[in-house]
């Protein structure tokens, strides 16, 4: 798996900001307002950022936006960048901004100065997620190196401790793009299961139905799915008991077709080679149960995934065939929108 980028913290020490090397990143209020690591960098690059937070151009950026000083005089640090945010900035908008800094910052070293920034921890997660890169099939010189990521805040030990279970969520969400990103010769139905189960030392208890299994229980609609292929269909779930044994537990489904052809009734040409992705609803699912294993979440949460490749042969499910589905009892679905809420 592509593991996320190790974040520190550390205790603001403006002594040590002229001697960084890489990037530095710098946080300034819309209005322009400078702390302490900020006033430290503006008399180390003669006051060039005080020009730019004084210039027109500062006036019309948004919270999240950033300018880059490049080569600043008085520093090793190849840039400064300079993000325009607010101090008491919310989550979202936190992640968003520590996002946008990543893009522009590369795979070197980053030293963040954060000062008394609100949510210094999700500023750092938004960079570890911007930082993710798949080169596992890549033969060219991967050798770049990822950097190091230091965050200096005015309460280390308080912003470390916050930043923990972010860290579970980044390394789920790797996870989960990793599984999207691998091609359909590499993610097999039977590596998908591999995967999954290797979870086990997380914590999460993983059973995974073979096909027989699933005949017993009557899954017709599954198994005629990857009826063509010679890569045999599965059903993986993965348990998390960290809630107290009498919670019902939340269920998480996600669809895991590696490869979708259409089969019988092919699909286009076009963008054929992009369904090797309709199995990202599976890959969330992974991410999520392995996020909600990393932080140890105080709940009961059962994740399962149909595990099918559809493809197109003599024993492929056709357009009129009859198939049995079992039958289960009534379970309560709980959707939501982009932003998390019940709709």
């Amino acid at each position: 798996m592509t593991a996320p980028i190790a974040v520190s913290f550390a205790e603001t020490d403006i002594e040590k900001i002229a001697e960084a090397k890489g990037r530095v990143a710098v946080i300034v209020t819309p209005d322009g307002k400078l702390d302490t690591a900020a006033r430290r960098v503006n008399r180390l690059g003669k006051g060039a950022l005080k020009r730019l937070v004084e210039s027109d151009s500062w006036s019309k950026l948004r919270p999240g936006d950033l300018r880059t000083l490049a080569w600043p005089a008085g520093m090793q640090a190849e840039a400064v960048d300079v993000l325009c945010l607010e101090r008491n900035a919310g989550a979202v908008e936190s992640r968003k901004a520590g996002a946008a800094l990543a893009r522009v910052a590369g795979q070197g070293d980053l030293l963040l100065l954060a000062g008394s920034l609100k949510q210094p921890a999700e500023l750092a997660l938004g960079v570890v997620l911007r930082r993710y890169r798949f080169t596992e099939h890549k033969t060219a010189d991967t050798s770049e190196p990822s950097g190091t990521v230091t965050v200096m805040v005015a309460k280390p030990d308080e912003s470390q401790e916050m930043f923990a279970p972010m860290a579970a969520i980044a390394e789920g969400v790797h996870f989960a793009r990793d599984l999207v990103s691998e091609p359909a010769n590499h993610l097999t139905t039977t590596e998908f299961a591999t995967r999954i189960k290797d979870m086990e030392t997380l914590g999460l208890k993983v059973t995974v139905l073979e096909e027989n299994d699933m005949h017993k229980l009557g899954m017709g609609a599954l198994l005629s799915v990857g009826h063509g292929s010679a890569s045999p269909s599965k059903l993986a779930v993965m348990e998390w008991q960290g809630g107290a044994k009498s919670d019902a537990p939340l269920a998480l489904v996600g669809k895991g077709v590696v490869f979708d052809t259409g089969g019988i009734s092919l699909k286009p040409a076009a963008g054929m080679e992009d369904m090797t992705m309709d199995m990202g609803g599976a890959g969330v699912v992974c991410g999520a149960m392995r996020a909600i294993a990393g932080r140890k979440a105080k709940a009961n949460v059962v994740g399962l995934v149909g595990l099918v490749e559809n493809m197109p042969s003599d024993r492929a499910t056709r357009p009129g065939d009859v198939v049995t589905s079992m039958k289960g009892d009534t379970i309560e679905v709980i959707n939501t929108d982009a932003e998390g809420r019940l709709v």
